[in-house]
């Protein structure tokens, strides 16, 4: 039975430190049936001159620059549409995949109903110098399997670049929302409606953390990421069809209010606690003290600030 063609979809932008390393994991996959492109979303550093040092090493791979900065949703499109596999990676190359991440992924995907669009994995998170720091399933516990379309809505505990996805799910989806300034949460809301999810509970991926990472601009003063959860809370609102489901809802809202508040975002604090308003739920005490303190713009940040630093150390 000839093996499934996986496309590794490699997104570089400014990762002229980390890329030789990115690269030599995605070329020593044991799983050969491969088809790789590397996206440059028009780094400044000197990522475009390896990439063709790597392209005249390896035929195999194909490049595509951009050809202006786009970001991470539109560049994964590029690769995406440019794309042949049935399943497909968005692998961002400051991170490193395991020699038999690929293969597990597939073996997976083969064992589990074709009503599975995703499969996951734990991942072991790196510092920029590629030294251990913890195991995301150390610090979220409880991977579900099958569907997770509440518990996407309500929590976080998939680790974004483990994610092996069905070519089928992506071409149901349209690809990635270009609108938006990152892919996960909306990927995820969108795809688990109507698709399961498998967890893989062994460590396929190394994710490096850095202060250029994505993850860590969310309540930074780049308000389009917070515009971007804002559109996909409205997404979930029009998709939730059950009480589980939009107590789910409710809970990532009083989240995404908190630290939207905490963080001095008063005009994206308003518009949670409207979509929490429109839920027709009771916001209890503390939500309707947020919305008086938010009308007034009354900043408490070094609450949060205190937190941070008492929790992380930071």
């Amino acid at each position: 039975m000839p093996q499934p063609l996986v496309t590794i979809i490699c997104l570089c932008y400014n990762h002229e430190r980390f890329l030789k390393e990115a690269l030599d994991s995605v070329l020593a996959q044991t799983y050969k049936n491969l088809e790789l492109i590397v996206v440059d979303d028009m780094s400044t550093d000197n990522s475009a001159a390896i990439i063709q040092e790597y392209t005249r090493k390896y035929p195999q791979i194909n490049y595509i620059s951009t050809g202006k900065n786009l970001g991470n949703t539109k560049a994964f499109n590029m690769g995406w549409r440019a794309s042949k596999g049935e399943f497909v990676i968005d692998f961002a190359t400051d991170d490193v995949l395991l020699p038999e991440r690929v293969e597990k992924q597939v073996n997976q995907f083969q064992k589990v109903g074709l009503n599975y669009g995703v499969v996951y994995s734990d991942a072991d998170y790196i510092n920029d110098c590629s030294e251990h720091l913890y195991y995301h399933s150390q610090k979220f516990k409880a991977a579900p399997d099958g569907d997770v379309f509440s518990e996407v809505i309500g929590r976080y505990f998939i680790c974004p670049p483990t994610m092996m996805m069905r070519r089928e799910v992506l071409g149901e989806l349209g690809g990635y929302d270009e609108t938006l300034a990152y892919e996960d949460f909306d990927f995820w809301v969108r795809s688990a409606r109507n698709w399961n999810y498998s967890y893989l509970p062994e460590v396929t991926t190394k994710r490096r953390l850095h202060a250029h990472s994505l993850s860590q601009k969310l309540y930074s003063s780049e308000v389009r990421m917070l515009l971007s959860t804002i559109k996909v809370c409205e997404k979930a609102a029009a998709l939730v069809e059950t009480p589980s489901e939009k107590n789910a809802l409710i809970k990532r809202l009083k989240y995404e209010i908190r630290h939207a508040y905490l963080t001095n975002h008063f005009t994206e604090t308003a518009q949670f606690l409207k979509l929490l308003n429109n839920l027709k739920t009771k916001p209890g005490i503390v939500y309707n003290l947020i919305r008086l303190l938010n009308n007034k713009q009354i900043k408490l940040n070094i609450v949060r600030e205190l937190y941070v630093r008492l929790r992380y150390g930071k």
